[in-house]
């Protein structure tokens, strides 16, 4: 059995960055989608392998707030995006978390993200509408690296995080999807792997007192 698969009670870790052009999941487009695949080595250290990147074409009646759009730099327009529907895009993003998810011997996925309520939300609402039956992600359950990050490093914001963790951090690169997902994965990689250096895990046996 794989070693991820007893980490996490079963679930395999999934690092997710979204760019959209707004806040609201219901109302506003969907516009780039990365994941970042992790994996455990037989030490039960975490590190990032493939990054997946997929472009989405706006849907049918989207909106596009003008400041999401300045604050991200993207076109939803430019023929150079390759942008494809929601549905062609969240497959190709699913599928090889699915082939992951089997390969750790684990059961599904979970998503990681900075602030991961905010990408959870989007990617289910994509896939809602695109009408994806086999989401591999928990409907529910995330990981979040901004509530971790405050607990490591006493700092939410990911520029910040990383830079504290001493993680190269670009803030001309940042708000691309990859690049953040991959900075992400590496703030993440490095809390889990950190707590297991200082002895948290696996945790100690807990004497039993029942008697």
């Amino acid at each position: 059995m794989h070693p991820m698969s007893r980490r996490f009670r079963g679930f395999l870790p999934v690092v997710v960055d979204v760019e959209t052009a707004g806040f609201n999941p219901a109302r506003d487009a969907l516009l780039e989608v990365a994941a970042v695949l992790l994996t455990m080595d037989d030490d039960g250290y975490l590190r990032r392998t493939e990054t997946h990147v997929q472009q989405i074409d706006p849907f049918e009646g989207a909106n596009l707030e003008q400041s999401a759009l300045d604050f991200t730099g993207i076109d939803p327009w430019d023929p150079e995006r390759e942008a494809v529907p929601e549905r062609e895009g969240l497959s190709e993003i699913f599928s090889p978390i699915r082939k992951a998810v089997k390969q750790h011997d684990c059961k599904r996925a979970v998503l990681v993200g900075h602030n991961a309520t905010f990408d959870h939300n989007f990617v289910f609402a994509a896939a809602m509408r695109a009408d994806i039956k086999r989401n591999p992600f928990h409907p529910f359950s995330t990981f979040d690296t901004a509530t971790l990050a405050g607990l490591a490093y006493g700092h939410t914001v990911l520029a910040q995080a990383c830079k504290l963790a001493n993680i190269p951090f670009s803030n001309k690169e940042a708000h691309s999807a990859a690049y953040d997902a991959e900075k992400t994965a590496d703030l993440f990689c490095g809390i889990v792997n950190r707590w297991k250096d200082l002895g948290g895990f696996p945790p100690p046996m807990i004497e039993d007192f029942s008697e």
